[in-house]
């Protein structure tokens, strides 16, 4: 019996690879004065900056990803999660298409993709923990509910007079690794369909 979920699962391994080390190889190569703890991720693609197509890149290959790794939740988590996961894709590929500094139209617009998905992403492990313990995924259940919970507390710390770089990568890197252990989980089979879908 084929399992195209297994295979659509190893994106939600590259996507946060990518784009994680996009971010973080950006930072250290950009000639830029660009502080990680301060400065969001999405000044290393602002027009005019030398590690835009480095930071679009992973931008765009962690939209995809997430698109493809959504239909891999689709078919093994029920509920909600795959929806979530998608519509960060999405809005992934959306901050890629307005990078900062071209106006402030395309600022705007930047923002609101930034937010939408920021909370899609926060939205996705939190929406897969109950059918994961329900059916007696502890560990991964338990890990949904920590990521959710440390990426939407930190995510919201970046509104305010804070370090905003680093909360931003603090939220990010949560829902990133469970991302990563959700993908693992369904590419291994320990994780999949549940009988009658």
């Amino acid at each position: 019996m084929r399992h195209p979920e297994r295979t659509a699962a190893l994106a939600g391994i590259v996507g946060p690879v990518a784009f994680v080390g996009a971010w973080v190889a950006g930072a250290a190569i950009t000639s830029r004065d660009h502080s990680p703890l301060v400065d969001p991720i999405g000044r290393l693609a602002a027009v005019g900056v030398d590690t835009r197509g480095l930071m679009t890149a992973g931008l765009v290959v962690f939209g995809v990803a997430m698109l493809v790794h959504a239909s891999s939740l689709r078919r093994a988590v029920e509920g909600p999660a795959w929806a979530a996961a998608a519509l960060s894709g999405l809005a992934t590929l959306g901050v890629a298409a307005t990078p900062l500094d071209r106006s402030d139209a395309v600022d705007s617009w930047h923002g609101v993709a930034a937010a939408a998905g920021y909370l899609a992403l926060a939205a996705t492990p939190l929406l897969a923990a109950r059918p994961l313990l329900a059916r007696g995924h502890i560990v991964l259940g338990r890990l949904a509910i920590g990521a959710g919970v440390v990426s939407a507390v930190s995510l919201a710390l970046t509104v305010l007079d804070l370090p905003t770089g680093l909360f931003q990568r603090m939220g990010l890197t949560a829902t990133d690794l469970w991302i990563v252990a959700s993908a693992v989980a369904i590419a291994t089979g320990r994780v999949s369909r549940p009988a009658g879908r």
